[in-house]
């Protein structure tokens, strides 16, 4: 009798994948990713605006702060009432050394992380909207008890916000919305 080597050794089954179940286990996984990738951005721009709120709601804090402390609304050099988050707003709520304007005690009323600064004052993070702008910053000094933020920027559709203070930054200068102490 004569064995042929197949007879002898039975052939073993192969463990390893083929190319084919690889290729359909790939295409699977790229179209997971696909689908995935435009929520994420989302959720990434959901919490930079969320971040953004919770910055113009830090500002509206410390200047009712400052009117608390002083009975009056913090002052630009020329005694106007500031109307931003300029680089001079920045230093007058954020230092102890500068007292012009009324903060004779010195108190720093306002911490701003330094993603929120740069060389024009307090701004909206990087990758949030078009580019870094200032905060709007409206007050009402003639105790109306509302704001019409309508006078500062006039892309806006909110007028009469009940608030003493009102805080927004524009998200987008061509969809007319605001983030920011209002809705």
């Amino acid at each position: 009798m004569n064995i042929t080597s197949s007879q002898k050794f039975p052939k073993a089954k192969s463990s390893s994948f083929t190319l084919v179940e690889l290729l359909v286990v790939i295409s699977i996984i790229g179209l997971l990713a696909g689908l995935g990738l435009p929520a994420i951005n989302g959720a990434i721009q959901a919490g930079k605006k969320a971040e953004v709120a919770a910055m113009a709601e830090s500002i509206k804090t410390a200047v009712n702060a400052f009117y608390a402390e002083y009975s009056q609304y913090p002052t630009n050099a020329s005694g106007r009432t500031y109307t931003n988050t300029s680089l001079e707003f920045l230093g007058f709520m954020t230092t102890t050394t500068n007292t012009n304007g009324g903060n004779y005690r010195g108190i720093a009323f306002l911490e701003v992380p330094p993603k929120f600064t740069n060389a024009i004052g307090i701004v909206t993070p990087k990758g949030f909207g078009t580019g870094q702008s200032n905060f709007f910053v409206l007050i009402d000094t003639g105790g109306l008890g509302y704001v019409n933020p309508r006078l500062v920027s006039d892309t806006l559709t909110n007028s009469n916000v009940a608030s003493s203070v009102a805080v927004w930054v524009m998200e987008n200068p061509t969809n007319k919305t605001a983030v920011g102490t209002f809705k």
